[in-house]
């Protein structure tokens, strides 16, 4: 394993280190700018850096936990710009490829998906499946060596942008709901594929509606068996959740202080005790919820599935940029209600944040009964066809 010198020497080769002038959006907010992400990808791949425990052959470095953990710390200390347009490949696709795909597959995706070169999307919720995923009704019809798509899929995150989505369909109407689907990597520009993207309050327009009609994908991008969707759903979501502090970042370091932190002692914010006692506790909670990921992320790279603790680490991240975004826009005063002001977008993305990857309903379900062993909500459709129940005849 390399010293932490010489990951810094080859690092200041292809980086710039942050400064108390370095700052980035988080979760995309209020930038579309796919540039210097794909800069920052292009140039870390031959190393490794950004997906240091995916094998070297497809961008990665063949790192282990405790290696993976000592880069990303390092990284730390470097410009890195905000790679939301990139997530779902980095962070979901790449990793359940590694658990569900073909060798063909991953040769063919994961390097593109580390070099920034292909953007990867997520097609799973629909008009009538957002927190019940598994009602899922776009079809998907085997014909030969192809599958026909037909439906709509909506809020689908980086869909007016990317060139792949990874689709969730309906392949056997006549097997119980979560038994009866099939996962599916879509190119985006298929024949049938339309993509309307959708305006959010902050402006900016990451999600779209997705329509599908008769799009025709080939078997050999399909991704796992036929009829275990669900498995492969969980997979990526359970990668969400333990990734989902991508989104609660504090704005980078400066000295011992976290960004925003500083940000606030720029403006005389800190010399309220008001505003300092709530700035303090939000603080300590990150530290805890920091910790916290760190042990749940040790244990995905020693080789342990993500399980329920990524949605105790999703619910963490949403409170904490929640609440950094809230109190830096109070303690910016009434300039704060300009939509031009500092922290204006992070304040407007903050509500969406208990919605998306999973509500925070959804999460604490999960952890009542995975974790606690509460009992589980009655589900009268569990064992149906899917063709009657969502019918309504139950």
């Amino acid at each position: 394993m390399l010293s932490d010198e010489d990951i810094r020497a080859q690092l200041d080769q292809i980086l710039d280190p942050r400064t108390a002038a370095t700052r980035t959006t988080t979760m995309g907010a209020g930038s579309d700018d796919l540039d210097a992400g794909r800069s920052h990808l292009a140039a870390t791949v031959d190393g490794g850096w950004t997906v240091p425990s995916w094998p070297r052959s497809h961008g990665g470095r063949d790192a282990d936990g405790e290696e993976a953990a000592q880069i990303g710390r390092i990284l730390r200390e470097y410009s890195v710009p905000d790679l939301y347009a990139f997530g779902i490949g980095l962070g979901m696709v790449g990793p359940t490829l590694l658990v569900h795909g073909t060798t063909d597959q991953q040769d063919r995706w994961m390097r593109q998906i580390a070099s920034g070169t292909e953007i990867w999307c997520q097609m799973f919720s629909e008009p009538d499946a957002g927190s019940d995923l598994a009602n899922v009704g776009l079809r998907a019809v085997r014909d030969g060596d192809e599958w026909q798509l037909t439906g709509q899929k909506v809020w689908t995150s980086r869909g007016a942008y990317s060139q792949w989505g990874l689709c969730l369909a309906r392949s056997d109407p006549d097997q119980p709901k979560h038994r009866g689907l099939t996962m599916f990597a879509v190119r985006m520009d298929t024949p049938g594929v339309e993509v309307r993207p959708l305006a959010q309050m902050n402006g900016d327009r990451h999600f779209s509606e997705v329509f599908v009609h008769q799009a025709r994908v080939p078997d050999t991008d399909r991704i796992g068996d036929g009829g275990t969707g669900w498995s492969v759903a969980m997979t990526v979501l359970g990668y969400e959740r333990a990734g989902s502090e991508r989104g609660g970042g504090d704005g980078g370091t400066q000295g011992a202080l976290p960004g925003w932190i500083a940000d606030l002692a720029a403006i005389g914010a800190m010399d309220r005790p008001l505003v300092r006692d709530e700035v303090m506790g939000i603080h300590a909670s990150d530290q805890v919820a920091r910790w916290t990921r760190a042990r749940a992320a040790a244990a995905v790279r020693a080789g342990a599935s993500p399980g329920p603790a990524g949605s105790g680490s999703k619910l963490r991240a949403v409170a904490a940029y929640q609440r950094r975004a809230y109190t830096t826009n109070r303690a910016h005063g009434a300039e704060a209600m300009g939509t031009d002001a500092d922290g204006a977008i992070e304040t407007l993305t903050a509500p969406s944040m208990s919605i998306r990857g999973g509500t925070d309903e959804i999460q604490r379900n999960i952890l009542g009964e995975r974790v606690l062993g509460l009992p589980p909500e009655p589900r009268l459709d569990r064992d149906v066809a899917w063709s009657r129940s969502r019918k309504g005849l139950l």
